[in-house]
């Protein structure tokens, strides 16, 4: 037998290395950017407690309210900590907002003026205690919390499809309570300052006026340095690729293109079975795409969709769940599917049947199989 000569790679090994290079320094930056997430995390306290000392709610509270939020998937209907709305509300910007009006609002017998200095304080102000590990609101904004949790009920326990949301999605007063008191916290570190510092935990972010909440001048510069940097590193990198040779980015590429009519293609048994693979992800696509037009129609008709009143049987937040869902499945599916189909062209011949000699390998086991014959298979 004739040794099988391994083919040159189309571009030169330095590209290669300046690649994993590039690959190693993002995946470092990252590393250091997700710790700096976690050291830097707002505290959640032990306890939330009025000006008297009663107890609100506790960090357990905050927590399940948190695992009730993911639950009910209200994440695929509206979001937390300003990450942009989607039929529903960004429910930090939403309780925020109201409780300022609510605190704004009992404080309005001290002038326009004053009211809104005082509402801005009660927000700005960090209460929290580290050392008891406690966090107290004023009264003012304990107040705004008792009322909130009233309307939170009311929403979320409207025996309707008004919202998008199927008919009372959440019926027990106390998940309503804990959903509440996520939410409470969540506008408490968006607009609470850090200790020593000028902005809050989220860097004032999402921006509400009537707490003085604006993004600070670092978080728009940097926003647009990195937008610029990802851009124009993208732009001089293609250009260079294009323009110049002396790197050896092109290495021993082909100059000419070859073309074969379909008709002279002859396609090997696993190129046939693909068939398969490309009818079920076109069945995904078609669904995916369907599920879409859905979650669309309903930010024009919520309770209508050409008749029906689909969110008794498919709320927004299940539509959407399972639209991004199937986009995953299609994909997945597709990719598969090509990289079985491209390997004879390739390889240059059918591959041998792997699964057959992983079968064989298995049955004579543990006589002589082992994990290396595995992955030689």
């Amino acid at each position: 037998m004739q040794p099988v000569q391994k083919r040159g790679l189309l571009i030169s090994a330095g590209w290669g290395q300046a690649v994993i290079i590039v690959f190693c320094f993002g995946f470092l930056v990252l590393g250091l950017l997700a710790y700096r997430t976690y050291t830097g995390e707002p505290p959640i306290p032990a306890k939330v407690i009025d000006p008297s000392g009663r107890m609100l709610f506790k960090r357990s509270d905050i927590i399940a309210g948190q695992e009730a939020f993911l639950r009910i998937g209200l994440m695929e209907y509206g979001s937390i900590f300003g990450h942009g709305a989607y039929l529903g509300p960004d429910f930090t910007t939403d309780y925020l907002h109201r409780a300022a009006a609510i605190v704004n609002d009992g404080y309005r017998g001290l002038g326009s003026d004053r009211a809104r200095a005082q509402t801005i304080a009660d927000f700005k102000t960090n209460r929290y205690d580290a050392v008891a590990d406690t966090l107290t609101f004023t009264a003012a904004h304990t107040a705004a919390f008792a009322d909130l949790e009233n309307y939170y009920r009311t929403f979320f326990t409207e025996p309707t499809t008004k919202y998008g949301l199927r008919p009372n999605p959440i019926g027990d007063p106390g998940e309503i309570r804990q959903l509440t008191a996520f939410f409470s916290w969540s506008a408490w570190a968006a607009s609470a300052l850090r200790p020593g510092l000028s902005y809050s935990y989220t860097n004032n972010w999402p921006p509400e006026s009537m707490v003085d909440n604006h993004p600070t001048a670092d978080t728009v510069v940097w926003s647009v340095l990195s937008l610029i940097a990802l851009l124009g590193g993208i732009g001089l990198l293609l250009a260079a690729f294009g323009r110049w040779n002396y790197l050896g980015w092109h290495g021993g590429e082909r100059q000419t293109i070859s073309f074969r009519p379909p008709g002279e293609v002859v396609l090997t048994p696993s190129q046939r079975a693909c068939a398969w693979f490309f009818f079920v992800m076109a069945v995904l696509f078609l669904f995916q795409t369907l599920l879409g037009g859905a979650s669309q129609h309903y930010r024009a008709e919520l309770t209508d969709f050409f008749g029906i009143d689909l969110a008794r049987i498919l709320p927004f937040n299940l539509a959407r769940t399972w639209h991004l869902q199937l986009a995953i499945f299609w994909v997945a599916t597709s990719f598969l599917a090509a990289g079985i189909f491209l390997v004879p062209m390739i390889a240059g011949n059918e591959p041998l049947a792997s699964i057959g000699s992983v079968m064989g390998c298995l049955a004579r086991w543990p006589s002589w199989c082992s994990a290396a014959s595995l992955v030689n298979t």
